[in-house]
């Protein structure tokens, strides 16, 4: 059998050896060979720096934005071919469903997050311009650029297709090539993927390489402008930081590692409660689903003291009802692990697990299986323990990656936290009960050893995604234990595959550094701005309005018209002893209402819509015979790649007859391209 090709420097190559040979989970039959032997890790690294991140570079966040989705629909075209592939590795179809679209999912919502809160630009301005001088002539201003590097992705054996694209997206938005190394393991599913990816053209040259096999010398060619996603073993993630080239260089580190994570039961969820059901229901899907191989399932299960039995039993039951086989089977509800190799080592650790515990459910050396040979396939039965003594060091210590979960008693919510925190950081923890004082003291407590937390009842429980879900708008990481790294979170994912960056200069240098008006850079009258189309726009462009003298009719016939009769703006002597007013104003909206009736331009024309206002303050009174003028400047013009128009964000002003500032504001509108 021909081993696993690797991807790399832009061609496919095929190993000369025969290999180290991939079996199936199930039937323990040969399934692929895997070698990385002649491959030039170095030029794979030099090729994704000097030929994908060019081209990424070249790209707005937008236009990777695009592609990004674009791959993601092609993928979905090819979903049952993944599934079909993922069955080798012991996964039902459910499971096989988790980790496929999951993992398209990640991309699609990276694909629109990206669109909507990063800009149509190739860098990103973080923040207002910081002033840095009482003249106003010095500001700063900080601004995220991509790494120059190679994004080098190492995943773990159990989610061979979300694992990578969870690395692949925030890096591709920021600009960043990737190098994906499969876990060998499942190496033929991930090769399948990127297979996949290539075959579709979609990405530019160079944006994705994949090594099957050992890493080998890969870290050894790390440079500083580089970066390491890891997802696997804790203990392989310390060898890892410290390799010379990370520590040396000061490479970016990002460990999602193996934790255990503990599920609390509220004191309020007795039995016939529903938090009771979910709270049991929750616990036997993390165990069975992908065979508890899921570095956020369920390892130890905190429940009050008086109620362990309760928990033991109704959770034993539910179990006992899990059928374990061949995933081809509709009946199987719980799949294999991913090798025999897998199987032992789960085993090993129940040895010391039991040295604590007790079984409640299950064996470790027996288990009916449906439609296969239990010896051949990496099967194992659920496994529930009991420890009485929750001080043991080792439920809180070792880790049976498999369908095992310990129950623990607690005696109070501060002994809870205790618990929780024993596990040195989780990646997840979640809470299930209907009080809130439980949860919040429970959270606030054990949030520094945790990176998610999910609080489950019965408001939530119908859409929730669950305790074991990673979603790619929040991280996915966790302290100590886990890692201490993060992944994904939205747009916190792009920005860990960017340099953040102060630049100092005068507002008419950094407004043409960014793109962006700053406060003190030169502002262009003439034309109104509102007559120009998006392409004849420039950052700058002002128009300046008014004077109109707000009268007391105004203020009057305001109230009345929208029922605002707050006392400042009608009764003199309240309003008098207003301490920030000292006599009756007008109406914050007035002041705005008024301000657009002198920066509109009437007639029909390029602008098509005021969607909304941003960063909105009052800063002076308006008082009776004040005078308001406004000026309005283009700060921002982001063109839309699939419409016919784009945003305009307006820098607004509102100043009275003495140059004081009434309000100031940003106006956003959509205007056509022409």
């Amino acid at each position: 059998m021909t081993p696993l090709r690797s991807y790399v420097s832009g061609r496919w190559q095929v190993p000369p050896d025969e290999g180290v040979p991939l079996k199936d989970a199930v039937t323990g039959e040969e399934v692929a060979r895997v070698s990385a032997t002649g491959v030039d890790r170095a030029a794979a690294l030099a090729y994704g720096r000097g030929v994908g991140g060019p081209a990424l570079r070249e790209l707005t966040f937008h236009q990777r934005a695009a592609l990004l989705k674009t791959l993601a629909l092609h993928l979905r075209e090819h979903r049952e071919e993944l599934y079909a592939l993922s069955a080798h590795t012991g996964a039902t179809l459910a499971d096989s469903r988790f980790d496929v679209d999951g993992g398209i999912g990640v991309l699609f919502s990276y694909a629109s997050k990206a669109k909507r809160e990063l800009p149509n630009d190739t860098i990103l301005v973080e923040g207002p311009a910081e002033p840095l001088s009482k003249g106003g002539t010095f500001v700063g201003q900080h601004i995220c650029t991509p790494l120059p590097g190679v994004a080098v992705q190492i995943n773990a054996f159990n989610f061979p297709v979300w694992g990578p694209l969870e690395k692949l997206a925030p890096a591709f938005v920021a600009g960043m090539p990737s190098l994906i190394k499969p876990a060998s393991q499942t190496a033929y599913l991930t090769a399948r993927l990127v297979e996949l990816i290539a075959e579709s053209g979609i990405l530019p040259e160079g944006a994705v390489q994949l090594l099957c096999g050992e890493a080998g010398d890969l870290l050894d060619h790390l440079t500083e402008q580089d970066l390491v996603a890891f997802t696997g073993s804790a203990s392989t993630a310390l060898r890892l930081r410290h390799h010379p080239a990370v520590t040396g260089r000061s490479v970016r580190f990002n460990a999602e590692a193996d934790s255990l994570n503990c599920s609390i039961l509220g004191p309020d969820a007795r039995p016939g409660t529903a938090e009771f059901d979910l709270f049991v229901k929750q616990l036997v899907t993390e165990m069975t689903v992908k065979a508890g191989q899921k570095c956020t399932a369920i390892r130890r299960a905190l429940v009050p003291a008086e109620v362990i039995d309760d928990v033991a039993e109704a959770t034993a039951e539910r179990l006992a009802r899990v059928k374990v086989g061949n995933p081809a089977n509709p009946d199987v509800r719980m799949g294999a692990l991913a090798g025999l190799e897998q199987r032992e080592e789960v085993r090993r650790a129940l040895k010391s697990l039991l040295d604590a515990s007790r079984l409640v459910h299950g064996s470790p050396d027996r288990v009916d299986v449906i439609d296969a040979d239990a010896e051949r396939g990496a099967f194992l039965s659920p496994i529930l323990l009991r420890a009485d003594d929750p001080e043991r060091g080792e439920p809180h210590e070792v880790e049976a990656f498999g369908p095992v979960s310990t129950l623990l008693p607690y005696r109070t919510a501060e002994h809870a936290v205790e618990l929780a925190a024993r596990g040195h950081g989780s990646l997840v923890g979640s809470i299930v009960t209907a009080d809130p004082a439980f949860a919040r003291q429970v959270i606030i407590g054990a949030a520094p050893w945790h990176g998610r937390l999910l609080v489950l009842n019965e408001e939530d429980a119908k859409e929730s995604t669950g305790h074991g879900s990673p979603l790619p708008t929040l991280i996915h990481g966790g302290p100590g234990r886990a890692g201490g790294g993060e992944e994904m979170g939205g747009v916190r994912g792009v920005l860990h595959h960017m340099q953040r960056t102060a630049v100092q200069a005068g507002p008419s240098m950094l407004s043409a550094l960014t793109g962006r008006w700053v406060p003190g850079a030169p502002r262009a009258d003439g034309e109104h701005p509102f007559r120009k189309h998006l392409g004849q726009l420039k950052v700058g462009d002002t128009v300046v309005a008014g004077p109109r003298t707000v009268t007391l009719d105004d203020i009057e016939h305001f109230a009345e018209f929208t029922g605002d009769t707050f006392y400042a703006h009608m009764d003199e002597e309240a309003a008098r002893a207003n301490p920030f007013f000292g006599g009756r104003v007008a109406h914050g909206y007035l002041v705005l209402s008024f301000a657009a009736g002198l920066f509109v331009s009437p007639d029909p024309g390029p602008v098509l819509a005021n969607y909304g206002l941003e960063n909105l303050r009052f800063l002076t009174p308006t008082f009776p015979g004040d005078a308001l003028t406004v000026t309005l400047t283009a700060k921002q013009i982001t063109p839309r790649e699939d419409a016919d128009y784009g945003e305009v964000r307006w820098d607004t002003e509102v100043t009275n007859q003495d140059g004081a500032v009434v309000a100031k504001y940003d106006v956003l509108t959509l205007v056509a391209k022409g």
